[in-house]
């Protein structure tokens, strides 16, 4: 591949970017400014929802396109692209590319799955805006945020021998669950991998021939890193890797969260 192409960087946030227990990216701060000074796009592909993802994107001065909820809606700023994105909607200064299915149809989905099979599984919109902030450890402002979802229902599972049987009556339902840390997410049949193929499609479209880069720690990071030249995985909170996470070109770097995030653009040669 032309070492002269354009690189782009696809990363996760929670337990990549940014540490999984502190929410913080100090030690990937110096990473992140060298991709800035050199006009490399570092695009956000997360289970956040924009409302968490804006205020990110503007402590760390990004500007680029990033994706939500597992892959639930891209969004492009206006004017990133020469050409409005096909299939998007206007909305507060984005081309908004919606994937994934309403929230109040998972919410349904989720009450349905829980009848069928007699458990009981609580979302994110069963809980208080104080158990989100106990079990997230995110702050109020942060966790308030996290509510407001459009795309992507996180739920606790409390007994992991019923994972088969959750993403079968999922999958009979047309929903897919992602696995993140603490939270299962139920999804509408969209992941982080077909929203990244949709990105990468349109900055190929624009810029040519590109080189692609991926950052995760976590099993729904798979589809994202599968689609890109250099798949990178860093290490989990309390160190080692995420089982279950295994191709022939991933490329796993020593350090957790955005220590190891830092070390993958260093091996990049961008940093």
């Amino acid at each position: 591949m032309d070492p002269e192409s354009r690189l782009v960087i696809l990363t996760d946030l929670g337990g990549s970017l940014l540490d999984a227990d502190t929410h913080e990216y100090g030690a990937a701060r110096s990473a992140l400014d060298s991709l800035h000074r050199r006009g490399i796009p570092v695009m956000f592909s997360t289970s956040k929802t924009v409302a968490e993802v804006e205020p990110l994107r503007q402590e760390m001065e990004n500007v680029d396109p990033f994706m939500v909820e597992n892959g639930g809606a891209v969004y492009v700023p206006e004017g990133y692209f020469p050409e409005v994105p096909e299939h998007s909607v206007q909305r507060d200064g984005y081309h908004v590319i919606e994937l994934g299915i309403s929230y109040p149809t998972l919410r349904e989905g989720l009450r349905t799955i829980e009848q069928k099979l007699g458990i009981r599984l609580k979302g994110f919109g069963d809980m208080s805006l104080d158990e989100v902030v106990a079990t997230t450890g995110l702050s109020p402002i942060q966790a308030m945020a996290a509510q407001k979802r459009e795309y992507d229902e996180p739920f606790l599972v409390n007994d992991p021998s019923k994972m088969f049987e959750i993403r079968h009556e999922a999958g009979q339902l047309g929903f897919l669950v992602a696995l993140d840390g603490r939270f299962a997410h139920l999804v509408g049949g969209t992941h982080k991998g077909s929203a990244c193929r949709i990105l990468l499609d349109l900055c190929r479209k624009h810029w040519g021939t590109i080189r692609t880069a991926a950052i995760g720690s976590s099993l729904n990071d798979i589809p994202m890193l599968e689609q890109v030249d250099y798949p990178f995985l860093v290490e989990q909170r309390g160190g080692g890797y995420q089982s279950g996470i295994a191709f022939k070109q991933l490329i796993r770097v020593e350090g957790i969260g955005p220590v190891g995030w830092a070390k993958c653009i260093q091996q990049l040669g961008e940093a």
